[in-house]
C-alpha cells in the first residue's frame, strides 16, 4: 500500500484529538458571531417576517425592480466581456512585439488605463458621450459603465496574457525556431494554446471583476442596473439590509455560474490535451518524424 502523505507527516493521535478541539473551537466562535449578528439585528426589527414578506408574495418586487436590474447588469457585463477580451488579447500580444513601434505604445496604453480606477473611468466615459456624441441620454449610463469596465480591464487582461505567455518555458520558443516556425506561427500554434490553461484561472478571476464592478455604474452613474434596484426598493418597502441581502445573493449566484462554467472549461481543455499528445519518433536521416510536427505519416513499406 503506497503512502499518500508525501508533503507533510499524517498527524498521530494527539494530533487528531488537538485538531478536532481546533476545529469544534472554530465552530462554536462562528456560531457565536453569528447568534450576537441575530440578536442585534433582531433588536433593530430587521428580522421581522414584514421585511421579507415581499420577495416571496409580491411577484411585482422581482418583475419590475430586480429582475430588470439583473437584465442591464448582464447585458453591460456581457458586452464589456466580449470587447476586452479581444482588445486585451491583443494589447498582450502588442507587448511581446520584437518591434519597438508596437510594443512601446501597447505598454503606454496598458499602463495608462491599468493605473486609473474603473469608476474615474466610467464618470471620464459619460462625460465625453455627454459632449462628444448625439448618445441618448436614456442609454448614456450604459455607455459610460461598457467603456469603463472594457478600458480597464482589458488594460489588466493584457497583462494576463503577456504574463501567461512569458511564463512558458523557453524551450518551446526555441523547438519552434529550430524547425523553422516564424514568430507569428509559434504564438498561434505553440505558446498561446498553452499559455490557454495557464491563464485561464487569472481571466476568470478577471471576467468576475467586470460583473461586480457594473454595480459602480448604478450607484454613482444612475445606471439602471442590480445595484439600482436596491435604492428603488428600499424606496417602497422600506427594506434596505433585506434587499440588499438578497441583491448579494445574486451576485454570489452570478459569479458562481462563472467559475463553476470555467472550472468545467479548463479540465475539459486539460483533459483534451492529456488525450491528443504527438508521438515523437526519428527518420532513418536522424530528423524528427513528421508525426512530431503534428503532419502526416507514411505508413507504407
Amino acid at each position: 500500500m503506497s503512502d499518500l502523505s508525501v508533503l507533510y507527516d499524517a498527524p498521530g493521535p494527539r494530533a487528531r484529538v488537538r485538531n478536532a478541539l481546533y476545529t469544534v473551537a472554530f465552530a462554536v466562535v462562528i456560531l457565536g458571531a453569528l447568534v450576537w449578528v441575530g440578536v442585534i439585528l433582531d433588536s433593530k426589527n430587521q428580522l421581522r417576517w414584514e421585511m421579507w414578506k415581499p420577495f416571496f408574495t409580491e411577484s411585482g418586487m422581482w418583475t419590475t425592480y430586480l429582475l430588470p436590474g439583473l437584465e442591464n447588469t448582464l447585458k453591460a457585463a456581457g458586452l464589456a466581456m466580449l470587447i476586452a477580451l479581444p482588445l486585451g488579447a491583443v494589447l498582450g500580444l502588442a507587448r511581446l512585439s520584437d518591434h519597438w513601434w508596437i510594443s512601446a505604445p501597447a505598454g503606454a496604453i496598458v499602463e495608462f488605463f491599468r493605473a486609473i480606477p474603473v469608476l474615474i473611468l466610467m464618470l471620464f466615459a459619460r462625460e465625453a458621450f455627454t459632449m462628444w456624441t448625439d448618445v441618448d441620454r436614456e442609454i448614456r449610463p450604459m455607455y459610460a459603465v461598457v467603456t469603463g469596465l472594457v478600458l480597464y480591464n482589458a488594460a489588466v487582461l493584457a497583462e494576463i496574457v503577456r504574463a501567461g505567455v512569458l511564463s512558458l518555458p523557453r524551450g518551446q520558443t526555441d523547438a519552434a525556431k529550430a524547425i523553422g516556425m516564424r514568430k507569428g506561427q509559434t504564438m498561434t500554434f505553440v505558446l498561446l494554446p498553452q499559455a490557454v490553461t495557464a491563464m485561464l484561472p487569472a481571466i476568470v478571476s478577471q471576467l468576475v471583476v467586470i460583473v461586480k464592478d457594473t454595480a459602480l455604474g448604478g450607484a454613482v452613474l444612475g445606471f439602471s442596473d442590480l445595484m439600482a434596484s436596491v435604492s428603488t426598493v428600499n424606496s417602497y418597502y422600506a427594506n434596505l439590509l433585506a434587499v440588499i441581502t438578497v441583491v448579494a445573493l445574486i451576485y454570489i449566484v452570478l459569479n458562481f455560474l462563472l467559475t463553476s462554467f470555467a472550472s468545467w472549461l479548463e479540465g475539459r481543455i486539460r483533459r483534451g490535451k492529456r488525450s491528443t499528445g504527438a508521438v515523437l519518433a526519428t527518420n532513418a536521416g536522424g530528423g524528427l518524424g513528421a508525426d512530431a510536427l503534428g503532419g502526416p505519416t507514411d505508413t507504407k513499406n
